[in-house]
Formats: C-alpha cells, structure tokens, sequence
C-alpha cells in the first residue's frame, strides 16, 4: 500500500477549509470520501472525491478506506472513535480529542486493543517555524528554558448553532478549544507541564462558554509559561506572539501560532555569561538574528506523518493518544482553578 485511503467524518468546517486541502497535497494520503449530514456531495464535488456518504456507519462500512479524519463536534468523537475502532480504521481526530480525560482514556484503550493507530490534531507543533525552535532549544542555543509565553485569540461573535459556544458540545469555550493548542506546543518544547493555575471568564461575548482564558504553568524542568487565549479580541489586535526565554538566549515568533504556515522568527544566542549590569539599561539594541525555517502546510505535514505510521506500521510519537489524556487532564486541572483558584498538579 503507497497511500493511506482516508475518509473523511465532519467534512465541513475545519475539514473543509484547511485538512482536506492539506491532504490533497500528501504524496501518501488519497482523500477516498468524505461523511456530512448536511452537504458531503457538495464537498465531494469540491475536491473530486470518489464517495459522499451522509452517515457515519456508511462511511466506517467501506471497505477501500484505511483511516478517518474526525473533525464533529467534541461531543460525538468518542463514539466515532469507538466505532471506527472496532471497524479497524486508524483515527486522526481533532482536538480536544474528547470532553474528558476519562473519556480519552476509553478512546485510547480501545485504539490499542484494536490494534489501530489514533493520533490527536493539534498540528502546529508541524509548523515549519516551531520545528525549527524545537530543534534551536534541544541543541543549547538559548541555554536553559526558563519562561514561554503564546498567545491565541480571535474575535468569535456569537453565531446561531456554533458548537464552541455550546460546552454542551464543545467542552467549553476559548480554553478547551484554542489554549489547549498551546499547552500541546510549549509542551513540545519544554517537557511535560507538571502545575497549572488558570483565569477563565466570559467578559463581552453573550454564549455560555468562556471567551477568556489565561494560565499559568509550570513545567517538569522548571521553567514557567502563561498561554492567553480569548475568542473577544479582534483579529487584528493580536499578532499571535510566541516567546521562549532561556539563560542564553531568547525566541521570538509572530503568526507561526494558527492555521497559516508562514510567520516570522528571530532570536538572540550565545549572552548571559557576563557579569550584573548594575545599571540596567533596557534601551540597548538588540541584536536578534532572522531564523529561517521550511514554509510548510502543518495540515499536510501532520496528516502526512500519520499516514506514513500507517505504512510503516510505526505508533505515532507525536500528539499520540497518552499524549492526547494527558492533555485533558492539564484542561480539566486548569478549570478546576479557574473555580477554586487553587494550584493543580497534573498526575
């Protein structure tokens, strides 16, 4: 097999606007048909895919598929992971990959005892721009992580029938859906993340989940890091920053955080050896140097590196589905402080 034959389960939305067209661009992936239950042949014409089916147990029947992409509602994912599971499809669901860490680890259970891979979607950590900090970060170049900062936010009015703004569906609101994003990133940079504190708030939208969030976090080797991420700031006002902060050094990058594949990177290597400058002038040059990286599609490269664990029958390493609990644990742990205020240990 050259190609993993991928159904598609949610074609609308996401699907529609970034995965598809990003598999569609993998040397190793056929797009065989898509699932909607309101416009899969209208879908399926827009991409020239063979099969439109307007159930789920239509699609999972198929015969010529090897793997779905599940991009429904949250609410739904567990039992489409559990059915597409017990039909021995290989599953690449979006985030989060369910409404709780109990639940993700029933997914994650029965994936195993299928015998059938399940990798979770949070794709930026296949930015071009992010695997060429991790890669900074893992060789010294900023010395020792000491703080991150990433930020996320966009502007969400309130729209009749969106299912983030129902935690019914989605689990809740700008935390759950945009800020776990970012947990999953700054953990690929710096280690698991052991504590959490968090602020969640519904400050101008009118739905019921939370259009505001911010935690604090620590991770296992020490460092710190704050993730802000708000569905009630416009667009424009934010530019998606993304800062690490070592002993030696420090990144910056802008509009690397998203669904784009471009931004801009630069960073400062190779000072803190120096002695206390008792005078701490901060408006000093900088000198920050360009940091080049592959512009690549993060929907393509991230369906295309699940599809090639499926050929070379290898397990996922990245957002595989431990990887996917311990994420609902660190959201869980970060609500729970937003009630009690209280620091959380993530176990």
């Amino acid at each position: 097999m050259e190609k993993v034959r991928f159904g598609i389960i949610g074609a609308g939305g996401i699907a529609r606007r970034r995965t598809i067209p990003g598999m569609l661009q993998a040397e190793n992936i056929e797009v065989r048909a898509v699932m909607d239950i309101v416009n899969a042949q209208e879908i399926a014409d827009e991409f020239k895919v063979p099969r439109a089916y307007n159930s789920l147990n239509a699609l999972l029947a198929d015969p010529e598929i090897d793997a779905v992409y599940i991009a429904t509602p949250v609410n739904r994912h567990l039992t489409q992971i559990m059915a597409a599971a017990a039909c021995g499809k290989h599953i690449l669901c979006e985030k989060p990959l369910t409404m709780n860490s109990a639940d993700a680890a029933v997914a994650v259970a029965a994936c195993k005892k299928a015998g059938v891979y399940l990798q979770e979607g949070y794709m930026m950590t296949f930015h071009g721009a992010h695997q060429a900090i991790r890669q900074l970060i893992a060789a010294g170049k900023i010395g020792k992580v000491v703080y991150m900062r990433a930020q996320l936010s966009c502007w969400y009015p309130p729209i009749p029938g969106a299912w983030r703004q129902d935690p019914a569906q989605g689990g809740g609101g700008a935390l759950i859906d945009m800020a776990t994003h970012l947990y999953d990133l700054l953990a690929f940079f710096a280690g698991p993340i052991n504590r959490v504190v968090a602020f969640t708030g519904r400050q101008v939208q009118g739905y019921q989940s939370e259009d505001s969030s911010t935690t604090l976090l620590e991770f296992a080797g020490g460092a710190h890091g704050t993730v802000d991420a708000f569905f009630c700031i416009p667009d424009e006002a934010s530019r998606t920053r993304l800062e690490i902060y070592g002993s030696q050094g420090s990144i910056f990058a802008e509009g690397t955080i998203g669904q784009s594949q471009g931004g801009t990177v630069e960073g400062i290597f190779g000072i803190g050896a120096g002695g206390y400058d008792a005078a701490q002038t901060k408006d000093v040059a900088r000198s920050f140097a360009p940091v080049p990286f592959a512009e690549l599609n993060p929907y393509t490269a991230e369906c295309a590196a699940f599809a090639d664990c499926i050929l070379n029958k290898r397990p996922p390493q990245v957002n595989n589905g431990d990887n996917a609990i311990r994420i609902m644990k660190i959201t869980e742990a970060a609500y729970t402080s937003a009630k009690d205020g209280c620091v959380h240990v993530i176990k």
